[in-house]
């Protein structure tokens, strides 16, 4: 694995003058990743194949357009603050899935982690929302946890049809997909949650819609529900072609993330964030852009 951690702790202390030594949660995490890809992996590719089917093309702009507005305590830094240190960790974790993408193809990429409240949805939008600024791409932001939406709230929509209602239905091209103004990105919301949301979700109709969406979009990044304890993500891994682990500076225990690390497809984890990791040098700069808002000082060990 590249030391993008280690490149990343050089930047930000010639940036401030200041040696700092990577957060103990950073450190952590990178053992345990490490550990967990040592051991044999399997033989098979790195996407899952699909038998191929005739997918119409389709004209994104019949799908309807929906004004984005952000509640006062929005985390969506990328939109907020495009100047501040968060945004620009994110820049950087956007440059380096493209890299990815020309040596290991790929554009379905699943946002996970291993208990809730690590960020994950935050992630998952603000990396939506800074891959959707280069040359115009096709980005989808696909929020697969039926159980427990919150990305229509973060851009300020409220509850809206989508993913569950498609599934409920009759099987045809999905309907539910909405242009965010401004953001310059599509996105599929989960839909009032289901009765039976892991039912739905093991139908068989998401293939049908992955291999929909992956002749529509240029990157499809998905927020699923936390590893533990719910069965949800392993439907969303088996789909995905890349995975990235969020973890919690403070929040997410040694214990789970092990956990967490060993569920996950070995060949399909592409890197890990850690969000709100400490670092005093740049408390200042936070600030200034509102308590809690944009403290996604992260740092990221991708492959």
């Amino acid at each position: 694995m590249s030391r993008i951690f280690e490149a990343l702790q050089r930047s930000e202390s010639e940036r401030s003058g200041v040696n700092s030594a990577p957060p103990a949660l950073a450190t952590e995490l990178l053992q345990v990743v490490e550990r967990e890809s040592r051991g044999p992996r399997p033989s098979e590719p790195v996407a899952e194949n699909f038998v191929d089917i005739e997918t119409p093309t389709v004209d994104l702009n019949r799908f309807p357009t929906l004004p984005v507005t952000l509640p006062p305590d929005s985390k969506l830094v990328c939109l907020t603050a495009p100047e501040s240190f968060g945004a620009e960790k994110f820049r950087f974790l956007g440059v380096r899935l493209r890299q990815l993408q020309h040596s290991r193809p790929f554009k379905r990429v699943l946002i996970t982690s291993t208990i809730p409240e690590e960020g994950k949805s935050t992630v998952s939008s603000n990396l939506a929302a800074i891959l959707a600024r280069k040359q115009q791409p096709k980005i989808l932001l696909l929020e697969g946890d039926l159980r427990r939406p919150s990305l229509g709230r973060q851009f300020g929509l409220g509850r809206i049809p989508g993913l569950s209602e498609w599934l409920k239905g009759e099987r045809r091209p999905i309907e539910h997909i909405y242009r965010l103004e401004g953001p310059n990105l599509w996105f599929l919301p989960a839909g009032h949650p289901p009765e039976n949301p892991l039912e739905l979700m093991q139908s068989g109709r998401l293939t049908e819609l992955m291999q929909q969406l992956d002749a529509w979009f240029d990157w499809i990044i998905i927020d699923s529900p936390p590893i533990l304890p719910l069965a949800d993500t392993s439907v969303w891994a088996r789909l995905a072609e890349g995975i990235l682990l969020v973890t919690r500076e403070g929040t997410t225990k040694k214990r789970m993330l092990q956990r967490g690390v060993q569920a996950l497809e070995q060949s399909k984890l592409i890197g890990a964030v850690v969000n709100s990791s400490a670092n005093t040098d740049h408390s200042n700069y936070y600030q200034r852009y509102g308590p809690d808002a944009v403290r996604q000082n992260m740092n990221a060990e991708l492959k």
